[in-house]
């Protein structure tokens, strides 16, 4: 799987870095001073890019905890997201780190009792101020593709059964939800799943585990009791949207009663000018090109605001039939006065 693996020469004798190297024994081995020195120096081909992938362990520098952009989450509450990877196994075409780093090349930071203290930190200044702090995985990389590897997650978990007052999202695309079946549900710990219609993750989600496999992957973990949340991010047109919005719902709500769902966001495809600048050159032929697309209210690209309502509203709608309640339901980094369909 990589060609290389590069390993910061303080973490020569780290027990988790040492296993890493073990699991592809294959792969050269190389000691660097640190991760920046190389990674991100030279432009990469984005395109098939686990053909020749190297990874680099290393420490995390600067800062571990960011607050997120406004819309990141549910209303109402601080948000944050930290950082223990760069990159991710998969290739979605759409993907914003394709105009964020100038490498395909998987980064995985080993300090994570570093990032727990500082979780741990932001979260009783919250919680001086009375707030709940949400904290999201997932940022820079899928937070579940390669935890049967990375194994971080029991760090978290533990962090996270200290922290009641604060709550964990792991985003991801994956289905490995092995080493999560290993740790018991928290009710603070909420693993959101990012779901388009078969056909979209086909053609869009390049290299990702099928609808079908996601769905069993969020089967799995609702039986064992886990909290699930679900994204509609990002939403890409077409004629039968709404058809095939409402296939996906059915298929959802059959394995994840709607009352168990934590909340669901929507929100429609969009890009940094050096992300659609990059789409353009990667994927000259996707479809995500063939609608028309402007410059939105934040300097993205996006579908047009009449367009972007009428595509949020159909869909809201469809999950208001399902039975989902209006509080769960938040659009993914919009304006706030498309934001407030959601709430009317």
């Amino acid at each position: 799987m990589f060609d290389t693996i590069f390993v910061e020469t303080d973490l020569k004798k780290n027990k988790r870095a040492l296993e890493i190297i073990d699991t592809f024994k294959s792969a050269r081995v190389k000691y660097i001073d640190k991760v920046e020195d190389i990674f991100n120096r030279v432009k990469k081909p984005y395109l098939q890019k686990n053909e020749s992938l190297n990874l680099f362990l290393g420490n995390k520098k600067g800062q571990l905890v960011k607050e997120a952009p406004d819309a990141y989450g549910l209303s109402g509450e601080p948000h944050y997201y930290f950082i223990h990877a760069y990159n991710c196994i998969y290739e979605c075409n759409y993907c914003y780190l394709q105009g964020y780093f100038n490498s395909p090349d998987i980064v995985v930071f080993l300090n994570h009792r570093e990032i727990c203290n500082e979780i741990e930190r932001v979260t009783l200044d919250c919680d001086k101020k009375g707030l709940t702090p949400w904290f999201h995985a997932g940022e820079f990389s899928d937070s579940l593709a390669l935890t049967h590897i990375t194994g971080e997650l029991e760090i978290y978990h533990e962090l996270f059964s200290r922290l009641p007052q604060a709550k964990l999202e792991l985003r991801t695309k994956s289905a490995n939800v092995k080493e999560l079946l290993k740790l018991s549900p928290k009710e603070n710990i909420i693993t959101s799943f990012s779901l388009s219609p078969a056909d979209k993750i086909q053609k869009n989600d390049l290299k990702t585990p099928s609808l079908k496999a996601r769905l069993v992957a969020i089967k799995k973990l609702v039986e064992a009791g886990h909290k699930v949340g679900i994204h509609f991010d990002p939403v890409v047109y077409d004629n039968d949207f709404k058809e095939k919005y409402q296939d996906l719902i059915n298929d959802l709500f059959s394995i994840l009663p709607v009352q168990k769902l934590e909340y669901i966001s929507v929100g429609v495809i969009r890009f940094t000018k050096d992300v659609y600048h990059q789409v353009r050159k990667n994927y000259p032929e996707s479809e995500l090109l063939s609608s028309e697309l402007i410059k939105s209210f934040d300097g993205k690209i996006r579908y047009n605001r009449p367009m972007r309502l009428w595509i949020l509203s159909a869909i809201k709608e469809l999950l208001l039939e399902a039975g989902v309640k209006q509080e769960k339901i938040y659009l993914c980094m919009e304006d706030d006065d498309l934001e407030s369909i959601a709430k009317s």
